[in-house]
């Protein structure tokens, strides 16, 4: 795996009766390392705010292949699949590795950018593009028809 990776960490809480990661927990990594990717590239809460613009999720999925206990190592990444050449619309993939070598899960996702004063979706500022297009991109990427 390569790109922007995140080593995260297991909880007691995120355990559920079978001793291993509840199924919600998948997710909840999606979004963090997606905000720390933005966040990493001055594209804060803050700043999105100012900019009246935010992000939403039309499809989020994931395929679970290996189950994962609280004593593994696990590592998620981010890369597009997809994009439109202003970001408008934008699709994305996450691969959660256990111990170094094994997926556990892959998570994809599509997703758009919605102005936040007008309630409606919009092309992003220079700022998400610019941020978007120093993403990671995976080796299937494909460029989308506006």
């Amino acid at each position: 795996m390569t790109g922007f990776i995140k080593p995260v960490q297991i909880r007691w809480s995120d355990l559920d009766a079978n001793a291993h990661l509840r199924h919600s927990v998948y997710y909840d990594w999606g979004a963090y390392c997606r905000i720390e990717f933005l966040l990493e590239h001055g594209l804060s809460t803050t700043k999105m705010h100012e900019l009246q613009i935010g992000p939403v999720l039309f499809r989020e999925e994931c395929v679970f292949r290996r189950e994962i206990r609280q004593e593994d190592q696990v590592t998620i990444n981010v890369e597009l699949t997809k994009a439109r050449k202003d970001f408008s619309r934008f699709s994305m993939r996450h691969t959660i590795v256990k111990n170094g070598d094994t997926v556990a899960a892959i998570m994809n996702l599509d997703g758009a950018w919605m102005d936040t004063a007008k309630r409606k979706l919009a092309a992003p500022p220079e700022l998400v593009v610019s941020t978007y297009d120093e993403m990671p991109k995976s080796e299937d990427f494909e460029w989308l028809n506006p």
